[in-house]
């Protein structure tokens, strides 16, 4: 189970996707500019999305890309899966380490990525796009640094 700047960067560009005005198709490179992305490391994300079946790519001038379902249908889960594989143990598994038996590790790495998978599963890409609307209208604050 490793989790790496490939979802958080995924459900950035998919709240993006999200909250397109009328579900226009948006280019990858203006979600690379509006969430300051790397162009081509976006790029491999929208592919894998696309290939999970996530967004749907549209080609043209107004071409680009689009949720291929209701945000309300799209789990973090599904799109974490979709971009670092399945969240499971990595290494501590009998496939990995040989142990046929299992060992006491794996009961507790097999929790953890059940607690990580529940977790996952309980928030919806349009829970996302709701909590972001929120805070984008929320009145910005500033607090200044204490010295020491």
């Amino acid at each position: 189970m490793r989790l790496s700047a490939r979802s958080e960067y995924g459900l950035l560009a998919l709240v993006d996707l999200a909250t397109a005005p009328d579900g226009a198709p948006l280019a990858s490179r203006e979600l690379s500019n509006t969430r300051g992305l790397p162009p081509a490391f976006l790029d491999q994300l929208l592919a894998d999305l696309r290939r999970a079946g996530i967004v749907r790519a549209t080609r043209g001038a107004r071409g680009g890309f689009t949720l291929a379902r209701e945000a309300s249908a799209i789990t973090a889960l599904e799109i974490v899966e979709a971009l670092e594989g399945p969240v499971a143990p990595s290494v501590c598994t009998p496939d990995v380490c040989g142990r046929e038996g299992g060992c006491a590790a794996e009961t507790v790495w097999s929790s953890v990525a059940a607690a990580v998978r529940d977790a996952l599963s309980g928030f919806t890409l349009a829970d996302l796009t709701d909590e972001q609307a929120q805070l984008d209208r929320a009145p910005l604050t500033c607090t200044p640094r204490r010295s020491e």
